[in-house]
């Protein structure tokens, strides 16, 4: 079994962007996720056998979407300001409509659906722990970021990737890039 998600990549003219927007917030409590790592999650799938690469990786060719131009932009949180958990950069374009086509064309595996509405995100950090000290100084770092822009792209694929989970961090390797 392998363990495996959908997203779509950032271009590698965004992570600098990135680098520096965490730089900000780089304060203890915060696991910040590698910049060459940052993705939009399309979906996540869980363990599945490595012989459903293939079959996943043909029905995800099926998805009617056309590539879109998307823009990176605002930090935002989840679930709410006063509880954080995840620290988040925004995706904006089609990703809805793109989102909905995978769920779609996936509908056959049987995969669990997605709770609640789908939010087009990009995972900065993780926040582990937060004494109220540094919660304020985050929340003020936060308030000076949610208009930060990253600039456009054209999403014109989608990838199948593994994850291998390490205590030093994730492991990711692309299993199949499927273009729109």
């Amino acid at each position: 079994m392998i363990r495996t998600f959908i997203a779509v990549e950032l271009p590698d003219h965004m992570k600098e962007g990135v680098r520096s927007i965490q730089q900000e917030m780089d304060l203890k409590g915060l696991k910040l996720v590698e910049p060459d790592l940052v993705h939009l999650t399309m979906k996540f799938l869980g363990d599945i056998p490595r012989s459903q690469v293939d079959p996943i990786s043909e029905a995800l060719s099926g998805i009617d979407c056309p590539p879109f131009t998307a823009r990176i932009t605002g930090v935002g949180v989840f679930p709410k300001p006063s509880y954080m958990k995840v620290i988040w950069l925004g995706g904006q374009g089609e990703f809805e409509r793109l989102h909905s086509e995978v769920e779609r064309v996936l509908k056959e595996f049987r995969f669990k659906k997605d709770r609640g509405k789908f939010t087009a995100h990009a995972t900065l950090a993780r926040i582990r722990h937060l004494d109220n000290s540094i919660k304020e100084q985050l929340s003020k770092v936060l308030s000076g970021l949610q208009d930060k822009d990253l600039g456009d792209f054209t999403v014109g694929s989608i990838t199948l990737k593994k994850s291998t989970l390490t205590p030093e961090g994730p492991i990711y390797e692309t299993l199949k890039e499927i273009p729109l």
